[in-house]
């Protein structure tokens, strides 16, 4: 073990090593050059270990060169380690590389409207042909539009009808999308026509109702509008959204902000209408599809100052539920199926 020691030239190792690590071209080659310089049975280790052959004079200088020389090899390989890894996740890089505009392997399908959004788009569409524009508003909006200035004082009963979430005693989320006619009147003068489609919410939750769901919201004020016009308007609607074939009827209804009001049905387009069962309207022919009337004067009165005088303008609004207009089209027979996300149900209604 003195001999090694004896012999041991610390210059000469490190730059036998020096040529050796800069001439590798791998990973690998650099680890075998590790074991081969540094490892238990390299030249440098043995050295070490043999130190304490030596006399002791020469002990301290003998391992002072190889702990330096071991330094330097350790350097040496890490920096030739570093350049090596860099050069091979390039080249890992650049032969991975995907073309992100080839088809997907297997192709997937196109992602497409859901239906109720595919059904609001068509609304619009359809009184976008009738001469109204299309308006959005709050959702969370004050009790004096949601209620009070549509004829719906505090105390009134209809108030309970459309049980809401109060965030505090004079702000709400909205019931129905009707406290935009009283935002449009107040922007804009007579004549106006407008629809509001929208997210309402109630605290109502069964097959047929859920917390949050989706209104269209018309209204038209001009002079000398009458109920006919309501009834031709509802008419080219129903006849756009469920065929030319259908006829629509009023019934007598209630609303706290239209006098008159009528309940609208449409006739039954899934049979035959002669009294034979069905599971749309229950052999009735007819399925009831929205609320609509003649705006109440009173509603008139909150918006007097910016042109809307009772004694002169008329106007009709109406109010129907998107959901359920998209549950008729597409036979869903549970409201909540909309707002369940099962891709199983949805995917049934792709092109």
């Amino acid at each position: 073990m003195a001999e090694v020691a004896e012999r041991f030239d610390p210059a000469r190792l490190v730059e036998e090593a020096k040529r050796a690590i800069r001439a590798a071209a791998s990973l690998a080659e650099l680890e075998d050059l590790r074991v081969r310089y540094l490892g238990r049975k390299s030249e440098l280790s043995q050295l070490l270990r043999s130190i304490g052959s030596l006399p002791p004079e020469r002990r301290a200088e003998v391992g002072k060169q190889a702990n330096a020389a071991r330094r330097e090899l350790e350097a040496l390989l890490d920096e030739r380690g570093g350049e090596l890894e860099r050069r091979e996740l390039e080249q890992r890089l650049s032969a991975d590389r995907v073309d992100v505009t080839l088809p997907g392997d297997p192709p997937q399908p196109l992602g497409r409207l859901h239906i109720v959004s595919e059904t609001r788009r068509l609304l619009e569409d359809v009184f976008l042909g009738l001469g109204f524009k299309v308006l959005e508003g709050p959702e969370v909006e004050y009790d004096y539009y949601n209620f009070t200035a549509l004829n719906i004082p505090p105390g009134h009963p209809a108030r309970t009808t459309m049980d809401t979430f109060y965030l505090d005693g004079e702000v709400v989320l909205r019931t129905h999308t009707s406290p935009m006619q009283i935002r449009a009147m107040e922007a804009e003068g007579p004549p106006l026509y407008v629809v509001v489609p929208g997210r309402v919410y109630r605290r109502d939750s069964d097959a047929t109702h859920t917390p949050m769901f989706h209104q269209l919201e018309g209204l038209a004020v001009d002079e000398d509008i009458t109920l006919a016009d309501l009834q031709g308007v509802l008419l080219e609607f129903a006849r756009a959204v469920f065929g030319p074939d259908r006829e629509i009827r009023l019934r007598a209804g209630y609303f706290p902000f239209t006098e008159p009001s009528v309940e609208v049905d449409v006739s039954c387009f899934a049979c035959t209408r002669d009294g034979s069962p069905c599971r749309i309207c229950k052999g009735s022919g007819w399925i009831e599809i929205l609320g609509a009337g003649m705006v109440d004067p009173n509603v008139f009165e909150f918006v007097r100052d910016r042109g809307y005088d009772p004694e002169r303008v008329q106007g009709f609004a109406f109010g129907l539920g998107i959901d359920r207009i998209a549950m008729l089209r597409y036979g869903v027979p549970d409201l909540r199926l909309l707002f369940d996300n099962d891709a199983r149900f949805l995917e049934q209604f792709g092109a």
